[in-house]
């Protein structure tokens, strides 16, 4: 009887060390994305891309992941999770080293491109942690994993605009030589999640694009409402993103050697949020609450930004944004999973990963072309209008049992 509880305590304690080198690797891999990022716009303004041409190669990352993401789901239900991120993580560090050597605009778009073909392991990712976590600790561990990205995200701006003073190859090389060390430490630190037994089994064999043409054609269901969900707060939120270095250049002054303080406040925010609070707040009201209170406060924040007259006044309103995703997108995540057959659970997040993707590449070209024909502001009213649509869609959802098969 007394010897019960050491099995149980070994598990738990198995279980943290597998998510905690997941969570390493997925920071690791952002620090990356971060340091290049922000300053791809002003990047391709220096070889004479327009705004409209920005959105372009911004969306040709998200054209290359809705492409991979249910790939790579399938591949991580059949042959395991961990080769799927491994091939991810290489994908990125060549994407890194193009970014790097680019010296002209289809070299941005060649490293778009890869970068989203290997971006498209984030479904992998989520399944992952749904694998090893228990249904009731889901959406906190999904806090973890996006607050790891957060702290990439914080940290990789700074260094990247850091790095643009020993020159424009500088940033994308060392992201590349972090993103290979990043291989090494998954190859030999980082487990498999699923189990020997189940690598190898099919549910029932279906087109690989079935699914998505289920949520298509099926958009009441459960899970396909939260996919609806998920990928229509991205396209807002995204919308708002693509035009953000160019929005502060134009309006307050913002070049790639300042620009990283800016996605350093906000993933600072979003760390704080995801890694500290998230926990306390789907305890209180839910992983269906905390849904729509992201709903709410990316809305905000959206409507409110181009109404700023300064620095001190747009802080504390953007402020908003990244507290609201901070809510949104974990848990709906969480729910999803909780919906999901646990056997066909890489599959459905790698769905929900195609529809977010789809986002990814209307959002940039729609609002960089509203950016220059509209205004500065006019991205940010559309974003807002759409993410105020998906609270509708929060609003109006029966929260969502969670089933045996979602488990671990």
């Amino acid at each position: 009887m007394s010897a019960s509880p050491a099995p149980a305590g070994d598990a738990k304690r198995d279980q943290l060390k597998r998510l905690s080198v997941l969570i390493a690797t997925a920071g690791i891999d952002q620090l990356g994305f971060g340091m290049v990022l922000p300053i791809m716009p002003f990047y391709a303004l220096n070889m004479k891309a327009s705004p409209e041409m920005i959105g372009a190669i911004i969306a040709s990352f998200s054209v290359a992941q809705l492409l991979a993401s249910p790939i790579w789901g399938r591949v991580s239900d059949h042959y395991g999770r961990r080769p799927a991120l491994l091939a991810g993580l290489i994908a990125s560090a060549a994407a890194f080293a193009t970014f790097g050597l680019a010296n002209a605009v289809w070299l941005l778009f060649a490293s778009r491109i890869i970068q989203g073909a290997g971006g498209g392991t984030t479904g992998v990712a989520q399944a992952y942690v749904a694998d090893t976590v228990a249904p009731g600790d889901r959406a906190r561990a999904l806090g973890w994993l996006s607050s790891a990205t957060a702290v990439g995200l914080m940290i990789g701006p700074v260094l990247g605009s850091f790095a643009a003073h020993w020159g424009q190859a500088a940033p994308g090389l060392v992201a590349a030589a972090l993103c290979l060390l990043n291989v090494v430490f998954a190859w030999k630190w980082l487990p498999e999640s699923k189990p020997p037994s189940t690598l190898g089994e099919r549910s029932e064999r279906k087109p690989l694009w079935h699914a998505a043409w289920v949520v298509v054609r099926h958009p009441s269901t459960p899970v396909n409402r939260l996919i609806w969900i998920y990928a229509a707060g991205m396209l807002g939120f995204t919308g708002m993103t693509s035009v953000l270095a160019l929005f502060l250049g134009a309006d307050f002054g913002f070049n790639e050697k300042t620009i990283g303080y800016v996605f350093l406040y906000f993933s600072a925010l979003s760390l704080v949020m995801r890694s500290v609070l998230l926990g306390t707040i789907v305890q209180r009201i839910g992983e269906t609450g905390a849904m729509r209170a992201g709903t709410v406060a990316l809305t905000l924040g959206l409507f409110l930004s181009p109404l700023a007259t300064s620095l001190w006044v747009l802080a504390p309103i953007m402020a908003l944004v990244p507290i609201g995703t901070a809510l949104l997108f974990p848990a709906t995540t969480a729910l999803m999973s909780h919906a999901s057959v646990r056997a066909e659970l890489g599959t459905t997040m790698g769905v929900a990963q195609t529809f977010a993707a789809v986002s990814r590449v209307i959002a940039p070209v729609v609002a960089t072309s509203a950016f220059q024909r509209f205004g500065t502001g006019a991205p940010f009213y559309m974003a807002g209008g759409i993410v105020a649509l998906v609270g509708v869609l929060a609003f109006r959802l029966t929260p969502v049992p969670r089933t045996a098969e979602g488990g671990s």
